[in-house]
């Protein structure tokens, strides 16, 4: 048995799952999440826990068990608490700016570049290097902050570019000066 999946679910004051039809819905303070899971996996939920159980032992049958058990606790820990990511803009020159909901980063190009919050998305710059993205989706926090850190991904001689907070990025050596010797 799965040690992940058959772990209970708490599920705290002031959230909300229901499941009908295999759609599991979790309602709580920061907004809605809905997640169909697969028909292999039988979600009940018992006053303030949530078990997921399996019909069969079969291998792909064992990794979902685990799977939407996961998915299932962080939709309950999002709608509860919420989720953040931090990125850090490295590099002279590279800024950012809140103009309304739309990030703007200045990053070394011709052109500034707009990222516009996706619905359940808040975007928030401290200073000019730091910008934080929270949500209540696990899964669309993280894609945001991986599309923006796509626009100037860390390089390894310098640095610069954008990373995640406490990321830290492997420095390779420069070319050696001519006639040096070690």
């Amino acid at each position: 048995m799965s040690k992940i999946g058959r772990a209970p679910i708490t599920v705290p004051a002031g959230t909300t799952v229901t499941v009908a039809d295999g759609v599991a819905t979790v309602t709580g303070p920061k907004g809605t999440l809905t997640y169909t899971y697969p028909r292999e996996i039988t979600v009940t939920v018992d006053g303030t826990t949530v078990l997921c159980t399996r019909t069969s032992d079969d291998k792909p049958v064992r990794a979902l068990h685990g799977l939407t058990r996961a998915l299932l606790a962080n939709m309950v820990k999002g709608v509860t608490d919420g989720y953040s990511k931090t990125l850090e803009l490295v590099g002279t020159g590279y800024r950012a700016r809140l103009s309304g909901t739309k990030l703007i980063f200045s990053l070394g190009f011709s052109h500034e570049v707009e990222i516009d919050a996706p619905a359940g998305i808040m975007f928030k710059v401290e200073g000019t290097n730091i910008v934080t993205i929270t949500g209540f989706s696990k899964e669309l926090v993280g894609a945001t902050a991986a599309k923006i850190r796509a626009l100037k991904k860390p390089e390894p001689y310098k640095g610069k570019g954008i990373r995640y907070q406490g990321e830290v990025v492997r420095r390779k050596a420069g070319k050696a000066a001519k006639g040096a010797t070690a």
